[in-house]
């Protein structure tokens, strides 16, 4: 079994991206959302990673910036997605090395805490727990229980809040 190398994204890979999220989401909305994201003023480089198999990018991970407001305050917290696998490579793993390889970079950065909005299944596996049994909520109309959340500085959630997804993501919806 050939080893997935999981690296923040260049320059060069910005194509090889953009096919991974079409061919694994069937359309463009999610290459337009990370093109999108990549001109906002929230996007780091080292926060968008890719996993390559054999020299071939196969997946791709975006961690944003977005704050979470509470009372009046505001901290920065990570909101992971989109993140996909292409579809000939699924099922070996990539996708939990991106999460994982994520959830270690969040750590790295000094952030509190990571929400996705996605299938809340998969990233229970990871660590992650509804975000509404921590009162935490945001501003994209999805199914409450498809809002996961993880703390990675204990209690960084406490208090719950309500988390402000930049506009690329709110005109995905």
């Amino acid at each position: 079994m050939h080893a997935i190398t999981v690296r923040p994204e260049t320059a060069e890979d910005i194509r090889a991206i953009d096919v991974v999220h079409i061919s694994a989401f069937g359309g463009e909305a999610e290459a337009q959302l990370v093109s999108a994201l990549r001109e906002s003023a929230t996007y780091n480089r080292e926060l968008s990673l890719v996993a390559e198999l054999n020299g071939r990018i196969v997946g791709h991970v975006l961690l944003t910036r977005v704050p979470l407001r509470k009372h009046g305050s505001e901290k920065q917290v990570l909101a992971l997605g989109p993140m996909s696998v292409v579809p000939s490579q699924s099922h070996r793993g990539i996708g939990s090395e991106l999460i994982n390889a994520s959830i270690k970079l969040a750590k790295e950065k000094g952030y509190g805490a990571i929400v996705v909005l996605g299938h809340p299944e998969y990233y229970k596996r990871f660590g992650f727990v509804q975000a509404r049994d921590l009162q935490v909520s945001c501003n994209l109309p999805a199914p409450e229980d498809a809002l996961t959340v993880m703390e990675i500085v204990d209690a960084n959630l406490a208090g719950g809040g309500h988390v402000e997804y930049p506009e690329p993501f709110v005109a995905l919806y």
